[in-house]
């Protein structure tokens, strides 16, 4: 988990622990995980339910990382993109 403070807003990056220096290809899509943007402190779920919650905009990669959000409803299931497997949810709150 990494959190950011950007402009007037939080910006937290929640990945599966699993996923980080990885990349993922499907046909033109490369996604690199990476440290730098993903990497940071390691957390639980109620760590990250309370980070997710005090967020304006967060990135997720994993299916850990994105069925926390999406148990606790923060996010659509028709919003998750799949990559190689691995499922990402953004999630911007106005």
């Amino acid at each position: 988990m990494r959190s950011i403070a950007w402009k007037n807003s939080s910006v937290v990056n929640v990945c599966d622990a699993d996923l980080i220096g990885k990349t993922l290809v499907e046909g033109e899509l490369k996604m690199h995980i990476s440290k730098d943007f993903y990497g940071g402190d390691l957390v639980g779920e109620e760590e990250t339910m309370r980070l997710l919650r005090g967020s304006s905009m967060i990135s997720l990669a994993g299916k850990m990382s994105v069925g926390i959000a999406l148990a606790n409803k923060l996010g659509s299931p028709q919003a998750v993109r799949v990559v190689q497997g691995v499922p990402f949810l953004m999630i911007y709150k106005f």
